[in-house]
């Protein structure tokens, strides 16, 4: 990934120095298994994980080695025999390169799965905070981009606050499903080394055994794994939009934090873009791309082939990386939004009282007058609001049919605006716990 989008701790997870230090420590706590087993010396065990785990590789010189052998696996088991010395020979007993790297992908996408979490719990802090903050705050709600009916603000973001709720619950159980381990050998059998080992390397590694690896791990763990990271790129393509529709100039409802010094535009410096949730718009669409080639690596070919190799080294990074950047990137947005609750009002009154246009119906409705013909009543004199600026109270107050079914003080109840908020507290127990 860019460094532009990337974040340090997200990085070191994908890092050379990372991936060949979990190479080492599946290789070396699989020793430690073979030794209690009696298949090594346990004097060559200690003597990998005290020469081994003092060590620092040498990332060029396992490259060169690579460059000869054409095998990345073998180029590290060689450059770690320079290391270890002559005990280097029981390294890798009975394994196969698959059961290194498909765990270790396994161990790195646990690791990122923990940065993740870790981001939402503070993108979920803040969209709580915030939420309680607009709780009453009036506006607009919008259907098809139109005026519908009212809302507040803080629905808008208890909304956001239950589907990234939604969203960790699945990383949860993607990051569970992702977390196993196979040391099984050649296609899978254990024949050349005992199912142990995988369960000791497996405790060792903080992952569940693999039931049945022949000789990778199933690939439909990874595609549930990143179609999972696509689903959280949606939720923050959606809350992204939100903002963006609301920073729009003739909305202008809530808008991006401008810091001092900021600039919009290089031509017209009264500019203030929502740069930050149109890049995370971006950023999205990168995340759910990487989600198809993952669900493309489930059928390979009998019990392993490698095209799915080349794909995992770039969606692997990328992916989490990208969602990393992201999440934190969407979070600041969240806490530091300029809300604008006077605009919200004078939006919502824009085309004077049509937002009561239901109320208005069923009143007519439960006083006798057929649904058809109270829906042709309200929608006549709101037309009239569309079309020729009219004030839709004045217009109720003055059609004859109207005010024949309903008394005036009827009609006037009907534009409270505290009616429509009145079960807020209700939608925020519901998702928070509490009302207030």
């Amino acid at each position: 990934m860019i460094p532009r989008y990337s974040r340090p701790d997200m990085v070191a997870v994908w890092s050379q120095e990372t991936k060949f230090r979990i190479w080492f420590e599946i290789e070396a706590h699989a020793c430690d298994a073979l030794a209690k087993l009696g298949v090594i010396p346990e004097s060559a065990a200690r003597t990998i994980w005290e020469k081994g785990g003092a060590a620092t590789f040498d990332i060029d010189r396992i490259d060169a080695i690579e460059a000869e052998t054409k095998h990345d696996v073998i180029a590290f088991l060689t450059h770690l025999s320079e290391i270890v010395g002559p005990d280097a020979r029981f390294v890798h007993q009975g394994m196969t390169s698959s059961d290194v790297l498909d765990t270790c992908f396994n161990v790195q996408l646990t690791k990122a799965a923990d940065i993740l979490l870790a981001d939402m719990d503070a993108l979920l802090a803040a969209l709580e905070r915030r939420a309680f903050e607009h709780r009453d705050t009036i506006t607009i709600g919008r259907s098809h981009g139109i005026h519908a009916e009212p809302t507040t603000f803080g629905v808008k973001l208890a909304l956001a606050y239950a589907e990234f709720e939604r969203c960790r619950e699945r990383l949860v159980a993607a990051r569970a499903e992702i977390a196993t381990c196979a040391i099984s050998g050649a296609v899978g059998t254990f024949a050349n080394i005992d199912p142990r080992v995988e369960e000791h390397v497996a405790k060792a590694m903080g992952l569940t055994v693999e039931p049945v690896s022949t000789q990778i791990i199933p690939r439909d763990r990874h595609a549930m794994f990143f179609a999972t990271l696509g689903v959280v790129a949606s939720s923050i393509e959606r809350l992204a939009t939100e903002v963006r529709h609301l920073q729009r100039t003739e909305v202008l409802e809530a808008e991006e934090y401008f810091s001092p010094g900021q600039k919009g535009s290089s031509a017209m410096p009264h500019k203030r873009n929502p740069v930050l949730t149109e890049n995370l718009t971006g950023l999205a669409r990168m995340v759910r791309s990487y989600a198809m080639p993952a669900m493309e690596n489930v059928a390979l070919w009998h019990e392993r082939d490698i095209s799915h190799s080349s794909v995992e080294r770039y969606i692997g990074p990328d992916a989490t990386i990208t969602l990393d950047f992201a999440l934190a990137r969407l979070t600041g947005v969240v806490d530091k939004l300029l809300v604008y609750p006077d605009r919200m009002l004078a939006n919502l009154n824009k085309f004077k009282g049509l937002v009561h246009s239901q109320r208005v119906l069923l009143a007519l409705t439960q006083a006798g007058v057929s649904r058809e013909d109270s829906y042709r009543l309200v929608q006549r004199n709101a037309m009239r609001v569309w079309e020729e600026d009219k004030d839709f109270l004045t217009e109720l107050l003055a059609d004859p049919e109207v005010t024949k079914a309903l008394p005036e003080a009827t009609i006037r109840e009907k534009f409270d605006l505290g009616y429509h908020t009145k079960h807020v507290g209700t939608i925020f127990e519901r998702v928070f716990g509490r009302a207030g």
